[in-house]
């Protein structure tokens, strides 16, 4: 869409909407750019705070995946304040604060709309060098993959609904929905990294796509080597899925190739949709 309006042409916008990568980068000088990014979500949990903690985390996770330092967030807020308490706000934007001061940024303010349901997320703004940031596409022949967080978390929600997740494995989902990208990041940065990444909402599959496409390269996935959040897959096999795999499936089918036969069930962990999902 955003390909069909008019482009201004400036020597300084070094990452822009022309390509799939998780932020722009704008250079200042000539050894300071910013990174810049906005995301929101609706409520992956009941708890408030904890809501606001992946909400944040998840945002903030596009700064991450692009080799820089978050240093500024306002909140993007959308609440039914004619519906639910205004302690229920508070405690989302606390949560988010936890992850923001964690992450080293600052809260400069925000904005706020009323709305059917919650919705919150972050616009943030993170430094980097301009020569040293990270694009989703350079990926080389022989790079090896690495992915910071196991998958599974969109069908564990779904699952949980209808209370077939264990409170061990669900405590176990939200855990690492709740860490920051940073500790990853930081030690990406000792090693010369071709291209990175953050796992979302098109799921592995389709931001290996993403990847694969700005690469001009093929990716190979080992199945047996991914990993999986406790009980994803149980749930998957129990006839629980959620209602983006199809749609995730469907954007790469035709790019797809399988070297064996492949467990079904198994096969849609590639397509399940994340929420603060871990850096490749």
């Amino acid at each position: 869409m955003l390909a069909q309006l008019p482009q201004t042409a400036d020597p300084n916008l070094l990452v822009g909407y022309n390509t799939s990568d998780d932020a722009g980068v704008y250079r200042l000088t000539d050894d300071l750019a910013i990174v810049t990014t906005a995301d929101f979500i609706t409520p992956p949990v009941n708890d408030p705070y904890t809501y606001g903690q992946i909400a944040a985390a998840n945002a903030i996770s596009d700064v991450y995946a692009m080799g820089g330092d978050p240093i500024v967030c306002l909140n993007l807020v959308c609440f039914p304040s004619k519906k639910l308490p205004p302690e229920d706000l508070n405690q989302i934007i606390a949560g988010a604060l936890s992850k923001i001061t964690e992450a080293g940024a600052v809260l400069a303010g925000g904005h706020s709309v009323e709305d059917s349901e919650p919705k919150f997320g972050l616009s943030v703004i993170g430094k980097v060098h301009p020569d040293k940031f990270w694009k989703n596409g350079g990926a080389k022949t022989g790079d090896v993959l690495i992915l910071t967080k196991p998958l599974g978390s969109g069908v564990l929600f779904n699952a949980n609904i209808k209370n077939w997740v264990s409170a061990g494995a669900m405590q176990n989902c939200i855990e690492i929905l709740t860490r920051l990208n940073k500790d990853s990041a930081e030690v990406l940065h000792r090693f010369d990294v071709h291209a990175v990444t953050d796992i979302t909402g098109f799921g592995l599959a389709g931001h290996c796509l993403e990847m694969a496409k700005a690469s001009g390269a093929e990716i190979v996935l080992e199945l047996e080597a991914l990993p999986i959040m406790d009980e994803a897959l149980e749930m998957y096999q129990k006839g629980m899925s959620t209602g983006v795999n199809k749609f995730n499936e469907d954007l790469v089918t035709e790019y797809l190739a399988y070297e064996h036969d492949i467990d079904p069930h198994t096969m849609q962990l590639l397509f399940d949709p994340q929420t603060s999902g871990g850096l490749l």
